[in-house]
């Protein structure tokens, strides 16, 4: 088929270079290779026991149904208690969409908000696919560089002056893909004064290890939250998310999620209400967070002894976001030629914007035993270069 025969939507989205590398990758690993996975951003964890058995308590009770389009209310309300409780935000059980992942509650939230023409200012780098889900929507992309020497910060001021009538939304993300780092609190309280909507991923809250994250809810009401339970819970293969929303917006969010969605699973929901309640699930994400922590430590020293730079320390999510200009400033084949020569999967800076080219992305969501065999044969690599 002609390229000129797909939609102008579809043509319109670039590729997930993160997927090519692991796609290749997993060539490779069919043909008999050694592959050190350090680019896929997905837990390595077991989902917690407690929620599995949720999962298979529900099940077994025939909860394999339709539930309300919003998601059910005991969900939605044990979601709510969570940000009061974590970050004291007063939102209803009527202001929250379950959805089928993180990634469908980002995409109704721009499909219910963006105009043709319409910009939302996003920052460069970030998350590869955000560019994506607002150009779906007729959207635009309004990118504002970040850098590495304040750890990829927004600079209020800059969006600020960057604002124009077409600006209808700003997208944060904290802790963030791809840098690890966390927005600074007196930053998120000045970009929540500018009087924009605020679409807020704060699907890596809860993966911290210096510092505190916040919620954008903790500084106005005028913001579209999302999150879920793939990170945090190790639960990517559920897809189960949920978007928060100002109460105006749900009639139409619901709308859209009876005609492309329907519901989240029922028993998927289920797990989900014991993933926020259960005491051993919190012990068990502490167990977690502190083998994260020992990886990141360990990553990160060995990232700089390779030559490779990282400015300011990352403190969040589980990436590593590090500067190989001296080595390349064509990140996307630089990643493929490690993967072939050195057997080690890392993900290119240019999937996450033109402000990451010279960038490679690690992710620690590894063994510590696979991290050391992936950075002795990266630095082995590294000194033929």
């Amino acid at each position: 088929m002609q390229n000129e025969n797909f939609s102008h939507k579809a043509k319109a989205l670039k590729p997930f270079l993160a997927m090519d590398i692991l796609e290749r990758a997993q060539e490779l690993e069919r043909e008999g290779r050694s592959i050190i996975h350090l680019s896929v951003g997905e837990p390595d964890f077991p989902t917690p026991k407690a929620i599995k058995e949720s999962a298979i308590q529900a099940l077994a009770a025939d909860k394999t149904h339709y539930t309300h389009s919003l998601g059910t209310f005991e969900l939605r309300q044990a979601i709510a208690d969570h940000y009061h409780k974590r970050y004291k935000a007063k939102i209803s059980p009527d202001q929250v969409l379950v959805t089928s992942g993180t990634s469908p509650a980002l995409m109704l939230a721009c499909a219910a908000l963006l105009n043709p023409g319409d910009k939302v200012i996003v920052s460069d780098p970030g998350y590869a696919c955000y560019g994506n889900f607002v150009s779906y929507s007729d959207g635009t992309p309004q990118l504002i560089k970040v850098y590495e020497d304040n750890g990829f910060q927004y600079e209020p001021r800059i969006i600020k002056e960057s604002i124009t009538p077409q600006t209808k939304a700003i997208l944060l993300n904290s802790p963030a893909n791809p840098t690890g780092n966390i927005l600074e609190k007196e930053r998120m309280q000045e970009i929540a004064s500018l009087g924009v909507t605020l679409l807020s991923d704060e699907i890596y809250h809860g993966l911290v290890y210096k510092g505190e994250e916040h919620s954008i809810l903790e500084f106005t009401d005028n913001a579209f939250v999302f999150n879920g339970f793939s990170k945090l819970y190790a639960m990517t293969g559920w897809r189960l998310g949920y978007l928060i929303a100002p109460p105006r917006y749900m009639r139409v969010l619901q709308t859209l999620q009876q005609n492309f969605m329907i519901s989240a699973s029922h028993f998927g929901q289920e797990a989900a209400i014991t993933a926020l309640t259960s005491n051993e699930v919190t012990k068990d994400l502490a167990a977690m967070l502190k083998i994260y922590d020992e990886r990141r430590r360990f990553t990160l020293k060995r990232v700089r002894e390779i030559g490779l730079e990282v400015a300011v320390e990352p403190t969040g999510a589980f990436y590593i976001f590090a500067n190989a200009k001296k080595f390349t400033n064509d990140s996307y084949n630089f990643a493929f030629e490690i993967l072939e020569k050195a057997g080690v999967g890392v993900t290119p800076g240019i999937d996450f914007g033109k402000n990451g080219e010279g960038f490679l992305r690690f992710s620690y969501a590894n063994s510590l035993t696979n991290i050391a065999e992936g950075m002795n044969r990266l630095e082995k690599f590294l000194a033929s270069v």
